[in-house]
């Protein structure tokens, strides 16, 4: 018969190995990241790769191949799918992109096509999943136009219940001759949808009903940005109290603040996003992120190869510049931060690569880890939490 204080030993031995072999393993599971490119020049899909966590060392592992110019990818709640666009102007004989809805493999992580759908319009090049899970929505930028698509249960899309038309031009002749929308999200509150439109100068809010998977204009139905930005991209500050726009056409972002009870914005201000001893130079911005923790916004230049960071205000939600970082290679169209707020990737789309940074929490500063892989034309980066 083992003694009290022996079975006491072996208990506490017992715990500790458990203890070690599970904190062992979260500090050496891999991250799986899923780069969505456009298929033109050598790429073959939907890239799946890993992250190391401790050392930040980045390593394509997989592809998902048959769909077209899958640019951008989200993810639905569960983490079971993940939807992408068809970002190409015809489909299946008519004016159209797609969406595809993925089922994603629980050990491996592997993709495998449930169905596809049209998105309503030419050149879709962003999507959204509300926070239910029976929602797509998607941005059409060639035709102007948003639409959502119901989800079933098992992740396979429906056709688009709500398809509407933006309409309006602004002040960029070349750029803002006609509506592009760019981007549509979901509020934290998961009552509305908001899109950005790069050639109308504004953002439009819709009141979202999740049981129809409906989108209908709110009242104020937009809240117009500067004249001649051209908004692209929009990401809301954990808090939900304020959201972030970049301008593409004029290198800034915006601050806006969000009354999420009537679904209205404002903009209280504006801020370049190029360090101040360099001129634009053709400069274009791509993707805006908020940091997890809320301190630090991040906007990509195009251009400039540069990720500029900023430290956001906490009462205000204004934003002060930390500086510039270079992201190793030509015209990074998107950017990524993993779950834990550790890791920035960068998706270089002209250099085909994508490069790793590791963040300073605390200051905001990025540092190459000089890690990199080898995508041709990168667009989205998305990490499975």
């Amino acid at each position: 018969m083992i003694s009290a204080s022996a079975r006491h030993r072996w208990f506490a031995a017992l715990s500790f190995f458990v203890g070690t072999v599970v904190t062992m393993g979260e500090e050496t599971l891999p991250i799986t990241v899923y780069v969505g490119t456009y298929t033109g020049k050598g790429s073959e899909g939907i890239y799946r790769c890993q992250l190391d966590p401790a050392q930040g060392k980045l390593q394509v592992v997989g592809v998902t191949k048959g769909i077209e110019s899958p640019s951008f990818l989200a993810f639905h709640p569960s983490k079971k799918y993940l939807y992408a666009v068809s970002e190409v102007e015809i489909q299946a004989g008519k004016k159209t992109g797609g969406v595809s809805a993925l089922s994603i493999d629980p050990t491996t992580h592997e993709l495998t096509l449930i169905n596809q759908q049209a998105s309503g319009g030419s050149g879709p090049c962003h999507l959204s999943v509300d926070a239910t899970g029976q929602v797509v929505l998607v941005a059409n930028y060639g035709a102007g136009s948003v639409a959502s698509l119901p989800i079933e249960k098992n992740g396979q899309l429906k056709p688009a219940v709500s398809l509407i038309q933006h309409q309006g031009k602004s002040v960029n002749q070349q750029r803002q001759s006609g509506p592009h929308a760019h981007s549509i999200n979901v509020d934290p509150t998961n009552r509305f949808a908001v899109a950005a439109d790069l050639g109308t100068d504004k953002i439009f809010v819709y009141r979202l009903d999740t049981e129809a998977a409906t989108i209908t204009p709110n009242e104020p139905p937009a809240v117009t940005t500067p004249l001649g930005g051209g908004p692209r991209h929009l990401a809301f500050h954990p808090k939900g109290k304020f959201a972030y726009a970049n301008n593409e056409l004029t290198s800034s972002v915006n601050v806006l603040a969000w009354n999420a009870q009537a679904g209205v914005f404002e903009v209280i201000q504006t801020i370049s996003t190029l360090p101040t001893n360099e001129l634009d130079l053709g400069n274009t911005t791509a993707e805006v992120l908020v940091h997890p923790n809320g301190q630090f916004v991040y906007v990509s230049n195009r251009g400039n190869d540069s990720v500029a960071g900023f430290r956001v205000d906490q009462e205000s939600g204004k934003l002060t510049v930390i500086g510039h970082t270079k992201t190793g290679g030509k015209t990074p169209r998107n950017i990524g931060i993993d779950p834990t707020g550790t890791f920035l990737l960068a998706a270089n789309q002209d250099s085909d690569s994508v490069v790793v940074f590791r963040i300073n929490k605390a200051e905001g500063t990025l540092q190459s880890t000089g890690s990199s892989v080898a995508i041709s034309m990168p667009v989205c980066v998305k990490f499975l939490d």
